[in-house]
């Protein structure tokens, strides 16, 4: 049966309460979706930024998102620490996925991508003495929320950091951010990052033509 992570989420927020002393160390893949995410959860916590993503295979659009997150962060008068974790591509992502270059989508490269960076997150938090951890992941309709959550709660247990449960594209928070990234024209990539999505896209692209 799958569980309700929205819910779970509102549980844990109203039992910290707004404005609260809890710090989260948050993973974000980019300013879009991000930041709907922020906007909501930085009147329960104090929030620090992860960006870490090796997953983005390309130098160039690894770094416009980056830049686009922090000029974001900037606009909005976030008072957010953004920490950018080690980029390397090749020993953080492409060693990590091999074999499954092949696979769809949404499939079994995608959980090993969700959890490299996940665990990346996990262990600074600890390391650094957050008291949560989570990822913006979910916002996209095109992620699977259950694993997000499922990987998260393992991670929990492994590292001893408690994991902030959510279903983040839930209560409109999607369109939320579909409307902030319109309103301050932030770049909004169509891929997730990596080489195999890319090519993937282009694909879908080219038989529609």
């Amino acid at each position: 049966m799958k569980i309700n992570y929205e819910i779970e989420m509102q549980k844990e927020l109203n039992s910290i309460g707004l404005n609260s002393d809890k710090k989260i160390l948050i993973h974000s893949c980019c300013a879009p979706c991000s930041c709907a995410i922020l906007e909501y959860l930085k009147e329960y916590l104090t929030i620090d930024i992860f960006f870490y993503n090796p997953n983005i295979t390309d130098e160039n659009e690894y770094i416009a998102r980056l830049k686009e997150q922090i000029i974001f962060n900037e606009n909005m008068n976030f008072k957010m620490e953004i920490i950018e974790g080690e980029y390397s591509p090749r020993k953080h992502f492409i060693e990590n996925i091999k074999g499954l270059e092949n696979e769809k989508e949404g499939g079994a490269r995608c959980y090993k991508c969700y959890k490299l960076r996940m665990e990346a997150t996990a262990k600074k938090a600890k390391k650094d003495g957050y008291d949560y951890f989570s990822t913006v992941l979910s916002i996209s309709p095109l992620k699977n929320s259950q694993w997000i959550n499922e990987i998260g709660i393992e991670l929990e247990e492994k590292y001893g950091i408690k994991f902030l449960k959510g279903d983040f594209k839930k209560k409109s928070r999607y369109l939320r951010s579909v409307s902030i990234s319109k309103e301050h024209h932030l770049y909004r990539q169509d891929y997730c990052g990596c080489v195999y999505s890319k090519i993937e896209r282009t694909e879908m692209k080219n038989d529609k033509e």
